[in-house]
């Protein structure tokens, strides 16, 4: 709780009053290898504190292949951002690359915490500018750079990354072949 309760300080101050409070709209849940959180076409209807593990992000594509759009490791947030604000369908998968410890709340319980908290509120708020500005500089990544260039960026930023996911999902992330990544792996490791 500790983690969460830092994460939150980050955001909005928050009394030890206030975190009891919150807390109390919380439970945890653990998902094993290869559990869902998010299950395509069904709604979303939970947003997740990692407390411990790593979860993979993807979606099918036209060609019915998985593509992965992010990985989202400890002390972040998770959801299928989209399904779960709008209490629609999701057209994401969220699924559990290793074991995982969640701290999860339910959309009815988010809507009364920002109905009776302003620093929630506030929180809400940050958080949804924090992800916006993660999906345009997915986008600007995906669009600008070199598969090399993404591969080294996952390396720095997300280097725990590399040894729990498998290497088409990393291939898929970035946007290349298997093949491909295997080369530019082989590329930097000379």
């Amino acid at each position: 709780m500790d983690k969460f309760k830092q994460f939150l300080k980050n955001i909005s101050p928050i009394t030890d009053n206030e975190f009891a409070d919150t807390i109390s709209y919380f439970s945890e849940q653990n998902l094993k290898k290869g559990d869902f959180f998010v299950k395509q076409d069904k709604v979303c209807q939970n947003i997740a504190f990692i407390l411990k593990g790593t979860l993979r992000t993807y979606y099918i594509n036209e060609k019915a292949e998985e593509t992965t759009s992010c990985f989202c490791t400890e002390n972040n947030l998770t959801t299928s951002y989209k399904s779960f604000i709008l209490q629609q369908p999701s057209n994401l998968i969220v699924q559990a690359i290793e074991d995982t410890q969640l701290l999860v709340i339910d959309y009815e319980n988010l809507q009364k915490l920002y109905s009776k908290s302003t620093v929630w509120q506030t929180i809400g708020r940050v958080v949804a500018e924090r992800e916006y500005i993660v999906m345009e500089q997915y986008a600007s990544v995906l669009n600008n750079e070199t598969a090399k260039e993404k591969y080294l960026r996952l390396l720095k930023e997300q280097p725990n990354v590399l040894q729990k996911a498998n290497i088409e999902d990393i291939a898929s992330y970035l946007g290349v072949t298997r093949r491909t990544l295997s080369r530019i792996r082989q590329e930097i490791s000379k």
